[in-house]
């Protein structure tokens, strides 16, 4: 039997292998020999399962400059989103009614703001600049009295942008306005200090992070204390803003995940943002590419590029041996031009032309070069076979 041949994978901002370490230290809370119970029971295998659950709730807080006592467990980033903006609105009593968000914001976020404007919440998508910056400026000229909350990615997870959080938060809290955060792609690739950056509730994923799909959290400030209306009812665990039973082991997963990202934060980064720039030389051989995005502005692990003269689908098709995203995993589902890059003015051909590299731990020189390669070849025997222009391929 013929052997298959090894695909290249730059699709880190989709998720990423656990690492041998994290599975490591979840493997005692799989096993009937290992602290299996419930972190709820009230027995000593229970206080076992608890004292590893807030163990990783502190390695998770201390990645992000936060207390211990500020980590809310979801099942990861999107069920994060839901109960901050959900809840923040829920839970308020003074009448207003407002978000501001972006265009750009990851699919969950766009989508439970569309929701709660069924539901009467006024919601303003503010158009980025054609590099994917939203300027606090813009936000701040978006408030009305109304304003309860704005929730912004930290990281774009198509485009890598980075948007000003630390300058805009403390505007925010002058004014009164609950600032929400998307970190799942921030979090281990920027510093994040939360106590030094008044943001009030920050989403956070393991899997992005090299520890288990299912698990993620929210944080939750206490001083001034943020306040949600819970999502999932039942026994009221955590704090009474998420029930439901703890799944020990992703827990303990994300925990060393997270404390393994703390201690590799500046190695790694550097890494791959020298990776990330090998492969934009490399690929930039090619006539009439786009970097989408601001280069300056941008987290070390996503490069986003369109290609003129080719066609989408074909391009993707056209290179199996290379695991890349067209946009975000969440969004693949609909096969539409990106949403993203049609926001930053992309038209709908470049949009849908385009591909979206994200690199990792796991990524080599050798890997980058070879996909280089392969990209170039393929768009140039694309372009060759277009009717429409004569192309310098």
């Amino acid at each position: 039997m013929p052997e298959v041949p090894k695909v290249i994978y730059l699709d880190y901002a989709a998720t990423t292998p656990v690492d041998p370490r994290v599975l490591e230290a979840m493997l005692p809370f799989l096993q009937a020999q290992g602290e299996f119970a419930n972190a709820s029971s009230w027995h000593r295998p229970g206080f076992k399962a608890r004292a590893a659950v807030e163990a990783a709730r502190a390695q998770v807080a201390a990645l992000v400059g936060a207390e211990a006592g500020e980590i809310v467990w979801t099942s990861g980033a999107t069920e994060s989103n839901n109960l901050a903006i959900k809840g923040a609105i829920e839970f308020n009593a003074t009448g207003r009614a407002h978000i501001v968000t972006a265009r750009t914001e990851h699919k969950c976020v766009v989508d439970t703001c569309r929701y709660l404007e069924t539901r009467g919440v006024g919601v303003s998508f503010l158009k980025p600049a054609a590099n994917g910056i939203v300027s606090p400026e813009q936000v701040l000229e978006a408030l009305t009295p109304d304003t309860l909350l704005v929730s912004l990615m930290w990281v774009n997870n198509e485009t890598g942008v980075v948007q000003d959080i630390a300058r805009l938060a403390p505007l925010l809290r002058e004014r009164g306005v609950l600032f929400h955060v998307d970190a799942a792609q921030a979090a281990g690739k920027l510093p994040i200090d939360l106590r030094r950056v008044p943001v009030d509730l920050l989403s956070l994923s393991a899997h992005k992070l090299y520890g288990p799909k299912g698990a993620g959290a929210l944080y939750v400030r206490r001083k001034p204390r943020a306040r949600l209306a819970p999502q999932m009812h039942g026994g009221g665990h955590e704090w009474g803003m998420r029930s439901g039973t703890l799944a020990t082991h992703q827990l303990a997963g994300m925990g060393a995940a997270f404390e393994l990202a703390a201690r590799r934060l500046e190695g790694d980064a550097a890494a791959v943002a020298g990776l990330r720039d090998r492969l934009w030389q490399r690929l930039r051989e090619l006539p009439r590419i786009h970097r989408n995005g601001d280069p300056a502005a941008c987290a070390p692990h996503v490069l986003n590029i369109s290609f003129e003269g080719v066609e989408g689908e074909s391009l993707r098709a056209a290179l199996p041996g290379l695991a890349v995203s067209s946009g975000s995993a969440c969004s693949s589902a609909t096969q539409e031009p990106s949403y993203v890059l049609r926001a930053l003015g992309r038209s709908d051909d470049l949009a849908n032309a385009s591909l979206r590299f994200s690199l990792g731990r796991g990524t080599t020189a050798a890997e980058v070069d070879q996909a280089a390669a392969m990209v170039m070849e393929k768009v140039r025997w694309l372009r060759s076979l277009s009717p429409l222009e004569a192309w310098e391929v």
